[in-house]
């Protein structure tokens, strides 16, 4: 049981929807009735039928039915349909994967004076409410629950969010079990049904550690943006007037751009940048032990600073699509295959010039280095006399002389995009931005 903050789509309803009336093809259905409380559940579904509660703010759906009330049994309402009771009419009245508002309206209605449902089922609604708060795709996210416990050590932090977890988990199953047991009594079911509820059917999460630590660096690269900010809760900056002087505990990337390579080229990558974080957040003292149980916790393999250098540049981007199911905020400006350059940009902060002051302020200096490198390590091979060394001086020629060719290619494109000063009109959206721009960028997957 839970209410209606995860969704993540929005509606242009700006005249009261005056664009969407005008199309042709538009359906637009009880409009008096958009934005009001209502439950829901989703038309399809091939595993148990779910209502939940959408407080002010939702629009009807086509993929989903809703169920609106004009006094204040809803909530009662709620727990019914969420409870063995109605389970297993609906599997008697419908055993298919649809679930019209036709066969849920056939479910019997006993209403029956019991302040323990509502009770109960308001309980459920707070607990689902503080579950999907946690993290950052929820409209109410406050700050990351690893950030928010008093202490300097991540594992710590750990410790105490997997026990809030669990708490909130077994009280949620223990308050659909007692419903359950209400609406079996009510409906003289004791012998056909029981009211025990699996542990896969309650919808709050445990702790997971990779998935919390993952979480975790997206709340840092958002902090070193500025979209997060560890002096205050909530969204600190997503468009408007940008400034960096109401940061004070952990303060922003200046320039928008944070670049992401394989080796530390740059004192403001992304790796020492998140470092920073770290060391802002929970201390200096416990730096090197947080540092560990991050890359633990990532499942990697020596150093710590490596693990997190091998994350960003392989998994962070995937990691940040997948989360925001294919819009990213973060873009990823990336040369190719090659790695030969990879930078992050938060695109709430984009203005017409970023492209060419990456270009200066980073692929310049980088191909630099590049070339820089190349000449050494030529100069190495030609002294070593260690057939062993001369192999892996070659190999580590090759892999930079591969990167610097792929950045030349790279820079040609990112030069006629500097040139041009493209503005961005973050109303059109992502997918119609991430396309205009998308030569430079990596492919969403």
């Amino acid at each position: 049981m839970v209410c209606g903050y995860s969704k993540n789509h929005a509606v242009w309803w700006k005249n009261d929807g005056s664009d969407i009336k005008a199309c042709s093809k538009a359906a637009v259905r009880s409009p008096q009735l958009f934005f009001t409380p209502h439950i829901s559940w989703t038309l399809i579904s091939s595993s148990k039928f779910a209502a939940r509660f959408f407080e002010n703010g939702y629009a009807l759906d086509t993929a989903s039915n809703c169920l609106y009330f004009y006094g204040q049994p809803e909530i009662y309402v709620l727990g019914l349909l969420n409870s063995v009771v109605a389970d297993s009419y609906l599997a008697v009245l419908n055993p298919t994967m649809n679930f019209s508002c036709g066969v849920v309206g056939l479910v019997p209605y006993i209403e029956k004076k019991c302040d323990d449902v509502n009770k109960i089922v308001e309980l459920c609604i707070n607990e689902s409410r503080n579950d999907w708060d946690s993290f950052e795709m929820s409209w109410d996210f406050k700050k990351h629950p690893l950030v928010s416990y008093s202490t300097n050590k991540i594992s710590t932090a750990f410790e105490l969010w997997s026990k809030e977890c669990a708490e909130r988990f077994n009280q949620l199953k223990a308050n659909e079990e007692e419903l359950n047991r209400i609406f079996i009594d009510i409906y003289g079911l004791q012998d056909e049904l029981t009211p025990g509820v699996e542990d896969k059917d309650v919808t709050v999460r445990k702790a997971d550690l990779q998935r919390d630590v993952k979480s975790l660096i997206s709340y840092a690269v958002g902090c070193m943006f500025g979209r997060y900010s560890l002096d205050e809760d909530g969204l600190a900056y997503a468009g408007g007037a940008w400034d960096i002087s109401s940061y004070d505990a952990f303060i922003p990337d200046e320039d928008n751009c944070i670049p992401i390579t394989d080796e530390e080229y740059f004192e403001d990558d992304i790796v020492n940048r998140f470092i920073e974080f770290v060391r802002c957040t929970y201390g200096e003292e416990t730096l090197e032990e947080n540092l560990q149980f991050i890359s633990d916790a990532l499942g990697g393999k020596g150093n710590p600073r490596d693990v997190l250098r091998d994350y960003f540049i392989k998994d962070f981007f995937k990691n940040h699509c997948k989360i925001y199911q294919k819009r990213p905020i973060y873009w990823l400006f990336d040369s190719g295959k090659k790695n030969g350059f990879k930078a992050l940009v938060y695109i709430h902060r984009y203005t017409p010039d970023l492209i060419a002051r990456m270009r200066t302020g980073y692929i310049h200096p980088l191909q630099s280095q590049y070339r820089t490198q190349i000449e050494m390590l030529n100069n190495q091979i030609d002294e070593v006399s260690s057939t062993s060394e001369k192999v892996k001086l070659k190999k580590q020629l090759k892999k930079i002389t591969e990167q610097a060719e792929e950045l030349g290619e790279y820079e040609e494109k990112i030069h006629h995009w500097a040139d041009k000063m493209e503005p961005m009109d973050l109303d059109d959206g992502v997918k119609v931005n991430y396309a205009k721009f998308q030569e430079l960028l990596a492919k969403i997957k």
